[in-house]
């Protein structure tokens, strides 16, 4: 659980009471969406590469699913932190 909570101390720490959950939330939800754009970004800048910008856009998905995925299972931390399901 220690490792937990290295790993996603926002998940930990913004789960005392509603408004720290909705804010947790919504710090997720904007990181990811922010994240996105970004890596989108760089995919449509390095896209007109012939070779490279195929491997550049496969490792930009590589890091936006790994990116989604840290989000969300951020949330459901948070959520499961809140609920008093974990400790």
């Amino acid at each position: 659980m220690d490792a937990l909570k290295k790993f996603f101390p926002l998940s930990f720490n913004k789960a005392g009471s509603t408004n720290d959950l909705v804010v947790g939330i919504i710090i997720y939800v904007v990181v990811s969406v922010v994240a996105g754009l970004v890596i989108g970004f760089a995919g449509v800048l390095t896209g007109w590469i012939p070779l490279l910008g195929t491997v550049i856009g496969w490792v930009l998905r590589a890091v936006g699913s790994l990116v989604g995925l840290y989000c969300l299972a951020g949330i459901v931390l948070l959520v499961l932190k809140f609920l008093k399901v974990i400790d």
